[in-house]
């Protein structure tokens, strides 16, 4: 009869022993993960990490700014969709036309022109927005500016007299 053991530490590192009960062997291997690099290339790979780190930011914030143009012309289609007949073909042009210029400028590599269209597609967007939201809710300007008459209003309080009629 033999009896084997596995250990496996925190290192992924295994440990496997085996005795032979009858005999009173015992056999022990340790299994590690072999890297294939020594401490020299890591030490490489760190600084070269620590070099391009520009580059990489540079190269985020590029993908950041494409993904940011993409996802504001997706809101602006799935917006005018939801807006539907409550705003005009008039009002929905300057989107549409932003929306395009923006499409195109996806297209090539130009961030600074890729900014400047997201920024002036996110300003038409908001515009109409709020347009549309006042033709919804025209109430809520008109109670801005109309001035509270508190002075007839007493608050619920009243002026009384009072007698303790209970008996002492």
């Amino acid at each position: 009869q033999i009896e084997v053991t596995f250990d496996i530490d925190a290192n992924g590192i295994v440990n496997v022993s085996a005795m032979d009960k009858g005999t009173g062997k015992e056999q022990k291997i340790t299994i590690t993960s072999s890297t294939n690099m020594s401490s020299d290339d890591i030490e490489k790979a760190v600084k070269e990490a620590e070099m391009h780190a520009a580059e990489d930011k540079l190269r985020r914030e590029q993908v950041e700014t494409k993904n940011e143009g993409e996802n504001l012309v997706y809101q602006c289609e799935r917006t005018l969709a939801e807006f539907g007949d409550k705003v005009s073909d008039e009002d929905k042009a300057p989107i549409t036309e932003k929306s395009e210029k923006l499409k195109e400028s996806l297209k090539g590599e130009n961030y600074e022109q890729i900014k400047s269209d997201t920024e002036a597609l996110k300003q038409e967007l908001y515009a109409l927005s709020a347009k549309v939201y006042q033709q919804e809710n025209p109430d809520m300007n008109n109670t801005k500016e109309q001035p509270q008459d508190h002075n007839n209003d007493d608050g619920g309080y009243y002026n009384a007299d009072f007698t303790d009629k209970s008996d002492h």
